[in-house]
C-alpha cells in the first residue's frame, strides 16, 4: 500500500515538474524574442544615427516588459496547476529559467549581431561619448580622461570572452531582480482549514 501511495506521489511531482518547465521554457523564449527584437530594432537606429542617447532606456524598458513575464508564469503555475500554492523557492526558480533563457538569447542576439552586422559598434559608441562631452562644454582633461577610458573600452571588447560577459552584465540582473520581487509577492502558502 505504501509503495502506491510513493508511486502516485512520484506521478504527481513528476507531471508538475513537467508542467512547470512548459511554462518556464514557453515564458523564456517569448521574454528572449521580445528583448532580442527591441534590441535588434534600437541597436539598428542608434548605430545608423551614430548618436545612442535614449538607447539604454529603451533596452531597460523591454527588458522589464520582457521580464513582467516572470509574473505572468509564476500566477500561471500557482494558480492552474498547483492549487493555488507556491513556495518562494519554486517561484524563484520559475524566474529564474526564465531569466536565463531570456538572457542566453539577448547575449546571442548581441554577438551575431556584432559581429555579423556591426563589427564597428565600439568605435562608433567611443566616438559618440567623446562626441558628447565635447558638445556639452567638457574640459579637456576630462575629455581626455574619457578618451582613455572608451580605449580601455574598445581594447576589452576585443575579447569574446568579455563581450557575452558584458552583455549578460547588463540583463541578468534585471531578471533576478524580478524573480526575486515575483517570488516574493506570489508566494503563497497551505491554509489549514480548522
Amino acid at each position: 500500500m505504501k509503495t502506491n501511495f510513493n508511486f502516485h506521489f512520484y506521478l504527481i511531482v513528476n507531471q508538475n515538474n513537467k508542467l512547470m518547465k512548459k511554462i518556464v521554457i514557453v515564458n523564456g523564449l517569448i521574454a528572449g524574442v521580445i528583448v532580442a527584437a527591441m534590441f535588434l530594432i534600437t541597436m539598428g537606429l542608434y548605430h545608423n544615427q551614430g548618436n545612442f542617447d535614449g538607447g539604454m532606456l529603451i533596452g531597460y524598458a523591454s527588458m522589464l516588459l520582457a521580464f513582467s513575464l516572470i509574473f505572468v508564469a509564476i500566477i500561471r503555475y500557482r494558480d492552474k496547476y498547483n492549487n493555488g500554492i507556491i513556495g518562494f523557492g519554486k517561484a524563484f526558480r520559475i524566474g529564474l529559467y526564465i531569466t536565463l533563457i531570456a538572457s542566453t538569447i539577448y547575449v546571442v542576439t548581441w554577438l551575431v549581431d556584432y559581429y555579423v552586422f556591426i563589427p564597428d559598434f565600439a568605435e562608433k559608441y567611443a566616438a559618440s561619448m567623446i562626441d558628447k562631452l565635447k558638445a556639452g562644454g567638457a574640459s579637456a582633461s576630462e575629455i581626455a580622461r574619457q578618451t582613455k577610458e572608451m580605449d580601455s573600452f574598445k581594447e576589452m571588447y576585443k575579447n569574446p570572452l568579455l563581450v557575452i560577459l558584458f552583455t549578460y552584465l547588463e540583463i541578468l540582473p534585471v531578471g533576478l531582480l524580478l524573480s526575486l520581487v515575483a517570488a516574493l509577492i506570489l508566494k503563497r502558502k497551505v491554509k489549514l482549514v480548522v
